[in-house]
C-alpha cells in the first residue's frame, strides 16, 4: 500500500493510521507543486491528498482511506474488535473530525473561498475559532473518562491528533480542556506518531 501525504496536511493522519497496523507501506511525501504535477493528478485528479494505491486499486478521501486500512488490517484493532457497534462508535468519531472539526478549520486557512470582502476576514476567523473552541470542547468531554475518542485507539484518532496540531498553529484556546492536552501528551509521545512525525519532517 501506498500513501501520497503532504506533511501536516490531514493525510499525515492516514500515516500515522498505517504505522499503527505495523505492516510495510510506502508513503511519497508532495508538496503545493507536485500536488498539482501530471504524474499526481492521474492519481487524484483533484490534486489533494491524501491518496492511496494498493496495486492497481486506488482510493482518495481520508474517511474512506482509514476505513480501507483498518479492513485490510483487522488485527491494529482500528475499527475495533470487529463488532459493529466498536466499528459503528470508531466511525462516529471519525465522522466527527471528519465532517464537523476539519470543515470548521477551513475559513481560517482560506477565507477568501467564502467571502469576497477582506475586511470581513477577521470576523469571519473569530466565528471560526469560536466555531472550533465549541467542537473541541465536546471532544474534550469525551475523553472525561476514557484515554481515547472512541474508548480504544481507532482510526479517529490520528485525524483528531493532527487537528490539535492545526489548533495550535491557528492559535485556537484550547485553555481548560484538560483533557484533550493530557490526550496530545500520551498522542506525542506514541512511537507510530513520532515516527511518522519524523518522516514527514514535522518532528
Amino acid at each position: 500500500m501506498k500513501l501520497y501525504s503532504k506533511p501536516g496536511a490531514c493525510s499525515t493522519a492516514d500515516h500515522i493510521a498505517l504505522q499503527w497496523t505495523g505492516q510495510p507501506f510506502e508513503v511519497e511525501l508532495l508538496d503545493k507543486d507536485t500536488l498539482k504535477a501530471p504524474a499526481f493528478l492521474k492519481i487524484n485528479p483533484a490534486g489533494s491528498v491524501p491518496a492511496v494505491v494498493d496495486g492497481d486499486f486506488i482510493l482518495t478521501q481520508n474517511a474512506a482511506i482509514m476505513g480501507y486500512i483498518a479492513d485490510t488490517y483487522p488485527q491494529a484493532g482500528l475499527a475495533g474488535d470487529g463488532s459493529a457497534q466498536q466499528r459503528a462508535e470508531a466511525t462516529r468519531w471519525l465522522s466527527f473530525v471528519n465532517s464537523d472539526l476539519h470543515p470548521a478549520f477551513k475559513p481560517l486557512f482560506g477565507p477568501a473561498n467564502f467571502i469576497e470582502d477582506d475586511s470581513q476576514y477577521d470576523a469571519l476567523r473569530a466565528t471560526a475559532r469560536k466555531r472550533l473552541r465549541g467542537l473541541f470542547e465536546r471532544a474534550d468531554k469525551q475523553l472525561a473518562d476514557r484515554p481515547w475518542l472512541a474508548g480504544f485507539r481507532s482510526f479517529a484518532d490520528p485525524y483528531f491528533y493532527i487537528t490539535l496540531r492545526w489548533a495550535a498553529g491557528a492559535k485556537i484556546d484550547l485553555s481548560g480542556l484538560d483533557n484533550i492536552a493530557a490526550y496530545k501528551t500520551r498522542m506525542d509521545a506514541d512511537a507510530g506518531v513520532q515516527a511518522t512525525l519524523k518522516a514527514e519532517g514535522l518532528s
